[in-house]
């Protein structure tokens, strides 16, 4: 064989080696079809995302998707090597919420998506951050959370559900009276007090977005001189919840943790519990049977101020560095079908973010549906500042029996250390720092 076809071979492998690498950069399937990676973080719904993407498969022969579960970690990471996913769905918080202040995530403002997403959502994905002019992540489920209760245990005592401070202090007598444990406490778990205790006292006593607004103002100045501080707002919601949590629950709460409320509550150990809707099939391992209603904690005089903690459980993000981001668009408006969103929000006891939603048929979250439908939710503080400030030991100090006036002028000095050292970028900055 001459050394002129050794050659011939040699560059027709080449050139097979390029396509086939050229194919594989594009992100195509051995099929034609077009492959993105889809991040999805949250466990509990593997089976159904699962079925929805073999479902989006099935439906149109253009583009594959395959699921990512490998977690927020390796997605931070992957943004940092340029090769992220292609789209997201994970829980908005302030690790994700970097993306966005760096404008590193595509404008989805111009998808039917966008377009059907409640605008009163918008300003509590803004309070985590945002790149000016876009809309960077759009939410997909919100998760409320409010007191749980026990219908059976207030209709035998002949009581009605609190819409007061006052009438929820009557409530606890009643109950006490009767031999029956008002709130069961959980404080061994600092994460159960800041979600419960903490974040319903606050949200219930002042709107919530607008402290967080103010407070990012002042930035550096926050403390005792500053109009709006930690000390001078959360004083009075906290004593209001040291009461609660000094005279209306069980014996042992120092001690008892997340798994123990949740086998107590089931057992009827007491009328009310401080949880999220993610204890309810906790609960349910325990006495499937057992009825459970949810209303939102009154920490003031004016039932006008009741609202129910929300969380953005997932939001939908497509980077931009994406190299598929038609496809990925494509993938996104399917999510966002009716009966894809909101089939995947009712398996979770998760609220829909679209405009024209039906509410939720559970009877465990119904409580929480008029307060969700008017606007009357805020995001819980213990997320609303960046984990370098230790909150949930600060609340969990609290009800162990710390002072809220020194908790909460170390939660300023925090914070006035933090806004110092960690100014927010503007969106012109953050541009030139993800390119």
């Amino acid at each position: 064989m001459s050394m002129a076809h050794h050659r011939r071979i040699r560059l027709l492998a080449t050139g097979a080696l390029l396509v086939l690498a050229g194919g594989m950069l594009a992100g195509c399937s051995s099929d034609g079809r077009e492959t993105i990676r889809f991040t999805f973080s949250k466990r509990e719904a593997l089976d159904f995302m699962t079925a929805t993407v073999a479902d989006y498969n099935a439906s149109q022969d253009r583009v594959t998707v395959e699921m990512d579960t490998s977690g927020v970690d390796v997605v931070s990471a992957s943004f940092v090597r340029g090769n992220p996913p292609d789209i997201m769905l994970a829980n908005y918080n302030y690790e994700v919420a970097r993306f966005v202040q760096r404008c590193a995530l595509s404008d989805l403002s111009g998808t039917d998506a966008a377009g059907s997403v409640r605008e009163d959502l918008q300003p509590l994905m803004d309070q985590y951050g945002s790149c000016e002019g876009t809309v960077s992540a759009l939410p997909y489920s919100v998760m409320a959370a409010s007191v749980i209760y026990n219908p059976q245990i207030f209709e035998e005592q002949g009581l009605e559900v609190p819409t007061t401070w006052d009438e929820l202090i009557e409530v606890c007598t009643a109950l006490q009276d009767a031999g029956i444990t008002p709130f069961y406490a959980t404080f061994k778990d600092d994460w159960t007090v800041a979600q419960g205790w903490y974040d319903y006292a606050v949200g219930g006593s002042l709107p919530v977005l607008e402290f967080f607004d103010r407070l990012a103002a002042e930035g550096a100045d926050v403390g005792a001189t500053s109009e709006v501080s930690f000390e001078k707002d959360f004083t009075e919601p906290m004593e209001r919840m040291l009461e609660l949590a000094g005279e209306y629950v069980n014996d042992d709460a120092a001690s008892r943790a997340y798994g123990d409320g949740n086998l107590a509550f089931a057992r009827g150990e007491a009328a009310m519990y401080l949880q999220g809707p993610w204890a309810f099939a906790e609960i349910a391992k325990i006495d499937p049977d057992l009825e459970l209603g949810t209303f939102p904690l009154p920490m003031t005089d004016d039932a006008g101020d009741l609202a129910v903690r929300v969380n953005m459980d997932l939001a939908a993000m497509i980077p931009e560095a994406s190299r598929h981001k038609e496809a990925a668009r494509d993938f996104l408006e399917y999510l966002y079908q009716p009966e894809v969103i909101d089939a995947y929000n009712a398996s979770q006891l998760g609220f829909s973010p679209l405009a024209d939603a039906a509410p939720p048929d559970d009877p465990r979250v119904a409580g929480m549906q008029e307060y969700y439908a008017d606007g009357k939710v805020y995001q819980g503080p213990s997320v609303l500042v960046p984990k370098t400030i230790p909150v949930f030991n600060y609340a969990q100090a609290m009800v162990l029996g710390d002072a809220p006036s020194s908790i909460l002028r170390t939660m300023d000095r925090d914070w006035s250390r933090l806004a110092f050292r960690q100014p927010v970028p503007s969106s012109e900055e953050s541009k030139e720092t993800s390119r």
